[in-house]
């Protein structure tokens, strides 16, 4: 059985699920920490006000957007911000979202 969970491919992004994943502020924060960390993270060092179930469902939630990458290393669950795929999709959106973050808006 396939560990990896399946992801769109650039071709298969879609801005209207795209924005609609990032109007969650739990999932901007993932994609800004995932952003400001500048490598992947496991799912379980993540700062979030969540369960556990909750945020496995806002991860999975990005992963079907395409914004995130997910994979195994062992038993944790890793994820990748998937930048130069949604820059090449959407120029400027991410550089938008990580920029009004880091100033707190």
């Amino acid at each position: 059985m396939e560990r990896t969970p399946p992801h769109p491919e650039v071709s298969e992004f879609d801005l209207q699920q795209v924005l609609e994943a990032l109007v969650d502020p739990v999932r901007r924060s993932i994609v800004t920490q995932l952003d400001a960390a500048g490598h992947d993270l496991a799912c379980g060092t993540f700062d979030m006000p969540v369960s556990k179930s909750t945020a496995t469902h806002h991860f999975k939630v990005l992963r079907e957007a395409g914004l995130i990458r997910q994979y195994y290393v062992g038993t944790s669950r890793m994820n990748a911000l998937r930048r130069a795929e949604m820059d090449h999709a959407f120029p400027g959106l991410l550089d938008a979202l990580t920029s009004r973050q880091a100033v707190g808006h």
